[in-house]
């Protein structure tokens, strides 16, 4: 509206103007030397206004003429940029949907029009890595990170080649540059907090929680837990060097994570031992009731020093009736229970704790029945048939992270490094649904096929009584070669026992038909791969062998992981090796005897 007033207010003034100028009376004299003109005031206005107007249209020709090879210039430009984009966009997108022909077209393209544009680049290096290419993609992105405007993505690439490499040291040393240039590099920070995590650096991984926290990466309440991580972390390492920085961090570390079970189990020991029982228990209590740990019962059971078996079997007993009966810790408040009863033997109170359990028992509870017998009657041939039922029992809960079970608690996931990944929970590996126990099954069954068939003892025809009998095999039938050495064992007892009527009765006995044992199978069949399961003294950690992780990122040089830990020389006198496992699952009852020597 403004413009359409000052619009007419302009023609209202031009108007003025030329009415003004054409009522001026008079004429207008042009004199140049010997050059006179002469006209009126209005013509020569119209004069003036047409040589202005052939001026302007001169300079706007000449001007024209001027540029022309820029604008051409300018205009093939960006017509092969436009192209250029179109490659990119169509590119990236060929990635998106996995097409490696069509992306590596594309990039080409890209490359071709629009060499140094970053998204070319990105492209490059992204189709290079879609073929397989890493050599291609470690060359473009090193050619990013020379750049200044791409310099942080260039890196970025580098440490994930590094990380497909398995090169855990290249890229931290690629974090620790991105860190540098960015400290708001979220992925930087997570994979150097990881590696000084892993290696034992907790100053330097505290310090990078603090950048992480000044730059925003984390909000205040994962900063208290994760500092809680690492300081319980510390603390556990110098529990045996230097006992008074490990007892002050492990106090800050329940300070900023009470529910954090290894620094509350920790801290109650330190505690403890100073004689400040109501705060160990305190501490005690607070993470029981948020995390339920076999490890919380045992510190909670001797927080007092000196007390009997039966005073701490009543303190286990008041920390489970913490935890109502419809909870989901109530379970691991029973088993605490059961373990103190049979320490104080108190083995009627054990049995009625473990009642509800022993239809469907994990294997802490069939090791706990196998000590009960074991203990209480002294009946081997109980606490074996437990500790058998125990291997195939249902796993109980143990430090798990990103698919990764450990025997212990640790800050960091030695998958992906990720700061307090470990959750004591049931693996999903280790449900009685997983597939790695149907192939077990399997393999187990595959082993019994493939047993040759027993032996059978026939009478050969002698010329004289002095001549033994020879041994000759008796040929069985393919459908026959399943029968498991149990049946055949009942079949040989049964014939044994037909014979000793016939001689009672006077009548002549044809020989028996002892059954030869099943063979032994080796120690690297799937079957000698059973899992294999510790003492009482481990109940409260898990036995599910640990998944091996994919690519572990973050890793100290000095940790063997738990993969290299093998059963203690305590249980392989209570429960056998692996290969006494095979003899009893293959031999049926005869490996079984021939496993305890009964």
């Amino acid at each position: 509206m403004l413009r359409i007033v000052l619009f007419l207010v302009l023609i209202a003034l031009a108007a003025a103007g030329a009415a003004w100028v054409a009522d001026q009376p008079g004429d207008l004299v042009l004199t140049a030397g010997a050059f006179r003109a002469t006209t009126t005031l209005p013509r020569f206005v119209f004069l003036l206004g047409l040589f202005a107007a052939a001026v302007v249209l001169v300079w706007s020709l000449l001007t024209m003429a001027w540029r022309a090879p820029g604008r051409l210039r300018r205009r093939r430009h960006e017509k092969r940029h436009a192209r250029g984009r179109h490659a990119i966009t169509h590119g990236l997108l060929a990635i998106g949907h996995g097409d490696t022909a069509l992306a590596r077209r594309h990039a080409d393209t890209a490359r071709r029009l629009a060499a140094n544009d970053p998204l070319a680049l990105l492209l490059h290096a992204q189709s290079a890595q879609l073929e397989g290419n890493r050599d291609e993609a470690q060359r473009v992105f090193r050619a990013m990170a020379e750049r200044e405007d791409t310099r942080l993505l260039g890196l970025r690439g580098l440490f994930i080649e590094a990380q497909r490499a398995d090169d855990a040291v290249g890229a931290v040393m690629i974090a620790e540059e991105a860190i540098k240039l960015s400290p708001s590099s979220t992925w930087a920070s997570h994979a150097v907090l990881g590696f000084r995590c892993a290696r034992g650096d907790w100053s330097g991984a505290l310090a990078i929680l603090d950048s992480n926290l000044s730059a925003g990466l984390i909000d205040k309440q994962a900063y208290r837990r994760q500092r809680g991580v690492l300081l319980a972390a510390r603390a556990l390492e110098l529990e045996t060097m230097d006992r008074d920085v490990a007892r002050e961090s492990v106090m800050q570390a329940v300070k900023l994570a009470p529910t954090l079970v290894p620094a509350a189990v920790l801290a109650a020991k330190f505690e403890s031992e100073a004689h400040q029982v109501r705060r160990a228990m305190k501490l005690v209590e607070t993470a029981w009731l948020a995390n339920p740990h076999p490890d919380l019962a045992d510190a909670y059971a001797h927080v007092k020093l000196g007390d009997s078996a039966r005073q701490r079997l009543q303190r286990v007993e008041t920390l489970a009736a913490k935890i109502p009966a419809d909870k989901t810790g109530y379970v691991e408040g029973q088993l605490a229970i059961a373990r103190a009863a049979i320490d104080a033997s108190e083995f009627a109170r054990a049995r009625a704790v473990l009642a509800p359990y022993v239809n469907d028992p994990t294997q802490r509870v069939a090791l706990l029945m196998a000590e009960i017998e074991r203990t209480e009657h002294g009946d081997g041939g109980r606490a074996r048939a437990w500790t058998l039922r125990a291997v195939r029992a249902r796993h109980d809960p143990a430090w798990t992270a990103d698919g990764y079970v450990s025997d212990r608690w640790r800050p960091v996931s030695p998958v992906t490094g990720r700061l307090d990944a470990f959750q004591w929970q049931t693996p999903v590996a280790s449900l009685p649904s997983n597939r790695g126990a149907m192939i077990e099954s399997s393999a187990f069954e595959e082993a019994m096929l493939a047993a040759p068939p027993p032996k059978r003892v026939t009478a050969a025809p002698s010329e004289s009584p002095a001549e033994p009998a020879v041994m000759a095999p008796d040929p069985v039938p393919a459908a026959q070669d399943n029968s498991p050495p149990l049946e055949a064992k009942e079949d040989a007892k049964e014939t044994t026992e037909e014979t000793a009527n016939e001689a009672a009765k006077g009548e002549p006995a044809a020989p028996a038909e002892p059954v030869k044992p099943a063979p032994e199978i080796a120690e690297s069949s799937p079957v000698a791969a059973t899992p294999v399961f510790r003492t009482r003294a481990d109940l409260g950690k898990p036995t599910q062998a640990p998944i091996p992780a994919v690519i572990p990122i973050v890793r100290a040089p000095d940790d063997p992981g738990i993969d290299d830990e093998g059963p203690s020389d305590e249980f392989t006198e209570q429960i056998g090796t692996p290969r006494d496992q095979a003899k009893a699952q293959a031999g049926g009852w005869r490996g079984f005897w021939s496993r305890w020597g009964g």
